[in-house]
């Protein structure tokens, strides 16, 4: 069995080209950063997967996914091998997604991309709530679903 069930976030925005032919095919490519659940000292907080999509998903990716953005993939893995114009083998390893999710609500998506551009500012002093968010003591048990 050959499955692949991933969430992270876009490392950039979808790179989309169309195959030449008579019916052209999109094929976006993206890479998702998938954080670890355990680190090693001086090691990386994530693990940066390459991710391909073909036709109407792609141009979906294309449209709708943008850097920094959560999103979950369901897929495959796919090796491949060739040479390059140098004459050198090479191998890459990729995600060849077949379903593609938004991973966080819009509002959350705009927050993380405000934050991002914050952290890259001057960092200030920590806020008082560290990073948690009040929640909205006026949901009642009846209006959740399950």
């Amino acid at each position: 069995m050959n499955k692949v069930i991933l969430m992270g976030r876009l490392t950039r925005d979808p790179e989309v080209r169309y195959s030449q032919g008579a019916e052209p095919l999109a094929v976006a490519r993206y890479t998702l950063a998938v954080n670890k659940r355990f680190k090693r000292q001086g090691e990386a907080d994530a693990d940066f997967i390459p991710c391909v999509v073909f036709g109407k998903q792609g141009e979906f990716a294309e449209k709708y996914f943008r850097k920094g953005q959560m999103v979950s993939v369901v897929g495959r893995l796919q090796v491949r091998n060739w040479e390059d114009k140098d004459g050198n083998k090479r191998v890459t390893t990729e995600v060849v997604v077949e379903e593609q999710y938004f991973a966080e609500s819009k509002a959350a998506s705009q927050q993380n991309a405000a934050s991002s551009q914050q952290a890259q500012a001057p960092k200030k002093a920590e806020s008082a709530n560290d990073g948690f968010y009040p929640i909205d003591e006026s949901i009642e048990d009846d209006d959740l679903p399950f």
